[in-house]
Parts: structure tokens; sequence; C-alpha cells
């Protein structure tokens, strides 16, 4: 136990005498989710639009008040017929709606600049619901459940949380071991009477508390600032899976530092082999029923999709942990196997 506490202690040190990296590690988690979560928005805003109007009615003037009305939208009010195309063109407004009148009917047309086709399919969307709304038919009730404000906080917070811990603490420890190859000092470890579980332990401890700080500064975060929803039982379940999560990424790091022997290797690694899968294929922005077939069962075997699909459960509609055994028995089973897989695979590579 003394030995095991000398390890920690000197990777503690180690840690700590590197301030650069510690703030980057403290910091990264910080600005990804406040960037993401105030900065970076799925919802289109102030979108620009002109009217066409061939005869003005009662229905018509009604249409465009709600335009001026509507908070999504900047009207810039009415225009000729044949300034529209011009006026697209150069980029001065971002939508025409043309109304005319027929029959004692009102006929609708939208025209729509689709170079930006997230505005365009958002704005067509807005648009079809302000002229629906005058319309004599019955209304249409909707009911939004979990997330009423359609915030896109609440669903790129536990897709980041996926993203930071996975790269962090792959990245940690992997380039922390490979680090101590280069410079011999493992091989001073290794000739040592000390057990290879225990070189092990006194690597990952130091790095597993790190991480647990993290998690506490996130969880801060997403909930003091955010304003993601929460309850004792959410936030409990949200501390389980995470810490498991971690235990996962630490596995991985240590499995990388299993086969590389530079720093610079381990970087590559763990940076690039497991962002881009992670933010492309894990559900983190796009939906995984999206993909096609072929990389929808190449995102099964990435951790974080589970990961993330447990967290928006858990900390947007707040079920309980019974709803979530498919993915505590996914994640579960992965991090056993990883950490058996890297602790054979380091005892190997330091014989």
């Amino acid at each position: 136990m003394a030995i095991l506490n000398a390890l920690i202690k000197k990777e503690s040190l180690h840690i700590i005498r590197d301030p650069r990296t510690l703030l980057i590690t403290l910091l990264m988690p910080l600005v990804l989710l406040l960037l993401f979560g105030f900065a970076i928005s799925t919802e289109v805003r102030n979108i620009r639009i002109c009217a066409v109007v061939d005869r003005h009615t009662d229905e018509t003037r009604a249409i465009l008040e709600r335009f001026r009305c509507n908070e999504y939208f900047d009207f810039q009010g009415l225009v000729a017929s044949t300034e529209q195309n011009r006026m697209l063109e150069e980029g001065l407004t971002d939508a025409i709606l043309i109304l005319r009148s027929a029959s004692g009917n009102t006929e609708s047309q939208i025209i729509v600049d689709a170079s930006n086709t997230t505005m365009a399919q958002a704005a067509t969307g807005y648009i079809e619901s302000v002229v629906s709304g005058q319309s004599g038919n019955s209304p249409i009730i909707s009911s939004t459940l979990y997330n009423p404000q359609l915030k896109s906080s609440y669903n790129f917070v536990p897709g980041i949380m996926g993203m930071i811990f996975i790269l962090i603490c792959a990245i940690m420890t992997s380039v922390s071991i490979v680090r101590e190859k280069e410079t011999g000092t493992l091989n001073l470890l290794i000739v040592s009477p000390i057990r290879a579980y225990t070189i092990i332990l006194g690597k990952l401890i130091p790095y597993f508390i790190l991480s647990a700080v993290i998690l506490a500064i996130v969880l801060l975060l997403a909930y003091g600032v955010l304003g993601m929803p929460y309850s004792p039982a959410s936030i409990v379940n949200v501390v389980l899976f995470s810490l498991m999560y971690i235990l996962l990424s630490l596995s991985i790091g240590l499995l990388i530092s299993a086969l590389v022997r530079t720093q610079m290797a381990a970087l590559i690694v763990s940076a690039v082999a497991f962002m881009l899968p992670v933010v492309m294929l894990s559900g983190m922005i796009f939906p995984i029923d999206n993909l096609p077939v072929v990389l929808q069962w190449v995102s099964a075997v990435i951790p974080a999709r589970w990961y993330i699909a447990a967290m928006r459960k858990i900390m947007v509609q707040e079920i309980s942990i019974e709803f979530l055994v498919r993915e505590l028995t996914i994640l579960a089973s992965t991090t056993a196997v990883l950490l058996t897989l890297a602790i054979v695979k380091f005892k190997s590579a330091v014989r």
C-alpha cells in the first residue's frame, strides 16, 4: 500500500508540475460547454423575409402582421414582383413570400435562398406554419415533451461530455505512460520489485481523480449555467454512468500506451482516431438513424454512442435507470473488456 501511495504521489506531482497541460485540461471542458451551450445553436432566428402581394385582403394583412410580430423573422416589408429575384441574388433577403388572391382564396408561394440548407429548411417550415395559421381549418394542437423551449444545449451537453472524457482521459493517460517510456523511468519501475498492477493503478488513480474533478465542473456548468433539468436521482445516475465511462476512457489510454512508443504517436492515435468517430458517428451532432446502415453498425462499437444516448435519457428525459439496462450493460461490458485487454497488453509491453 505504501508503494502504491508513493506511485500515486509521484504521478500527481507530474500533473501539478505541468501547469499548462493542467490548465488546458481544466479549461477545455468549460470552453466547449459554453461554446456549444450559448454560441452554437441549431435554432434559426432573424430570418429576413419580404412579401409580394398582388391584392390586399383581410387575410393577407393578417398574415403580414404575424410576420411583423414574430421574433424569428426580420420582416423587410413589401417589394415589387420585379425586384424579388434581384434581392435574392444580391443576398438582401433570405426568403420571399408571394401572396396571390384568386377566387376569394389566398394562394401562397415561398422562395428561399437555399445556399445555406439548414437555414432554408428551417425558414420554409417557419413560414409555412405562420401562413397556415391564418387558414380556416381547425388548429393543430401540438405538445413538446422534455425540451419545450427547444434549447440546443439540451442536445449538445450530453454529446460534449461524451467527447470530453474520451479525449482528455485517453490522451492524458497514454501520453503520460509513453513519456515514462521515452525517459526510461518506466524501465526502472519494471526492474524494481513492484508488481505490474501496482504500477498501473499508480498511473490511473491520479487521472481518475482529475477526471472526477472535471466531471464536477462540467455538471456545475450544465445544471447551474446552461439550465439542464435535474433531480437527485438523475444526478446520481449521471455520476455513476460518467465514472464508468471515465474508467473506460482511461483503459483506452492505457491500451494506446502499450501499442505506441512515442508521445507524438500517442497524441495522433488518441486525438485523431477517436475525435472524428466520436463527433461523426456517436450521435453527438448527427442522428444515428440518419446514417447509412453500414455506418450504423460501425457506430455500435463506439463507446461514446451509448454513453451519449444514456446521458440524454438521464439528463433531458430524467428517466430511471431501469430504462437504461441496454446502455448500462454495453458500457459495463466494454469497460471490463477494454480494461482487461489494456492490462494484459501493458504487462506484455513492459516485459
